[in-house]
C-alpha cells in the first residue's frame, strides 16, 4: 500500500542515509521522502534520530569545505518541526551497547535503533539491509518502496 501506510501513526526512527537523500535531493528517493517529511513537518508524524546523524551528515560537507551544505544539515536536524534529535546520553549509550551485544550491529546503527526504541518508535526507516530484525521495531527499507520501473 505504500510507505506512509506501513509507517502508520509512528513515531518513526530515521537513519542517517534518509536525511542525506532528502537534503541532497537524491532523484531516486526524493518523491517518496518529500511525503514523509511533509507529514513530519505538518505534525502528523514524529520523526526521531540520534545526534550521531548530525555527526555523520557533516563529515562529507566539512571534508569538501562546503559550509553551506553543512549548515543545511545542521539547521534541518536541529530546527525542524516534528523532528526530534536525541542527544547521546548514558541511557542511550547503555541501550545501544545492549543492542550491539545482542545483535552484533555497528555502533552507529545501535545508537540509531536505541534512539528509536527509547522514543517508542514503531518503525525505523533505513536503506541498510544489514540491519537485523529487532523485536518491537519494524525495519523498513526505503528502496522497497520505489516504483517498479526505477
Amino acid at each position: 500500500m505504500g510507505l506512509i501506510h506501513d509507517i502508520g501513526k509512528g513515531p518513526i526512527g530515521i537513519d542517517t542515509c534518509i536525511f542525506i537523500y532528502l537534503i541532497e535531493e537524491n532523484i531516486k528517493y526524493n518523491q517518496i521522502l518529500i511525503k514523509i517529511f511533509e507529514a513530519i513537518d505538518n505534525g502528523h508524524l514524529l520523526g526521531v534520530t540520534s545526534s550521531i546523524t548530525l555527526l555523520e551528515t557533516l563529515i562529507i560537507p566539512l571534508r569538501k569545505q562546503d559550509q553551506i551544505l553543512a549548515s543545511q544539515y545542521e539547521r534541518f536536524l536541529t530546527q525542524s518541526y516534528g523532528l526530534k534529535l536525541l542527544d547521546l546520553n548514558l541511557e542511550l549509550i547503555r541501550n545501544a551497547a545492549a543492542l550491539r551485544a545482542s545483535y552484533d550491529i555497528k555502533t552507529p546503527d545501535a545508537l540509531q535503533i536505541a534512539a528509536a526504541k527509547q522514543e517508542n518508535c514503531t518503525v525505523f526507516l533505513t536503506n541498510d539491509r544489514r540491519l537485523p530484525s529487532i523485536p518491537g521495531l519494524k525495519i523498513l527499507q526505503l528502496s522497497d518502496y520505489l516504483p517498479t520501473n526505477s
